[in-house]
């Protein structure tokens, strides 16, 4: 089979599982079912929380760390869904991502409110990660599971959700960190490496400010 004729079953696999999951949504996940609305409600009732709690003091610095709590779940989410470790049974449609409501609401605005508490109020962000993380994976998956929205295939369990969880935390932790040392830098991109050099990943702030 040459090159053309694999992009060509694969044209037609795909067309076919599409229609599956047209077919699925409109007998399983349509409006018309209890768990549409609890996929709806995990989209829009974060973001309205988000509305009245957002700190609009530091709005850029906290959306930008949600923000990258989210597009780095969404890879994750897909990558996972597309080889079959990470099932969504339930969607708003379906042609949006399956996890749409976790990876682009719960999941960030959770995140980015525990930033925020904990730029605040000077906590340890560290700490508080490792506690959302246990909470979203022994709590959230384990319900979502046992109420069939959620399947965990080939293996996988709660703790590598726990460790993804983690990792997605402070990445985005550490990404916020670097990017607010150079906003705050008065030198110009020449003082970027240096500001880069001294930030201390241990502090509990969020940023420390080049001294002059």
């Amino acid at each position: 089979m040459n090159k053309q004729e694999y992009w060509n079953r694969v044209y037609e696999r795909k067309e076919e599982v599409s229609a599956l999951l047209r077919s699925y949504w409109h007998h399983y996940s349509h409006m018309g079912t209890w768990q549409f609305w609890i996929v709806a409600a995990m989209l829009v009732l974060p973001l309205v929380v988000l509305y009245f709690t957002l700190d609009r003091k530091r709005i850029l610095e906290v959306l930008f760390y949600g923000y990258t709590v989210h597009l780095l779940w969404t890879y994750v989410d897909m990558t996972l869904e597309l080889n079959n470790y990470f099932v969504h049974t339930y969607m708003l449609a379906p042609f949006l991502p399956f996890g749409l409501s976790v990876t682009a609401s719960l999941l960030p605005v959770s995140f980015l409110l525990l930033y925020q508490y904990c730029l605040n109020h000077n906590k340890n962000f560290y700490l508080y990660s490792v506690l959302l993380s246990g909470l979203f994976a022994y709590g959230f998956a384990v319900v979502s599971s046992s109420v069939g929205i959620l399947q965990v295939r080939k293996g996988m369990n709660y703790f590598h959700l726990f460790l993804i969880d983690l990792a997605v935390a402070y990445c985005s932790y550490w990404l916020t960190k670097v990017v607010m040392a150079m906003k705050n830098n008065k030198d110009g991109p020449r003082s970027h490496f240096i500001i880069i050099k001294k930030l201390n990943f241990n502090k509990y702030r969020i940023y420390d400010k080049a001294k002059s």
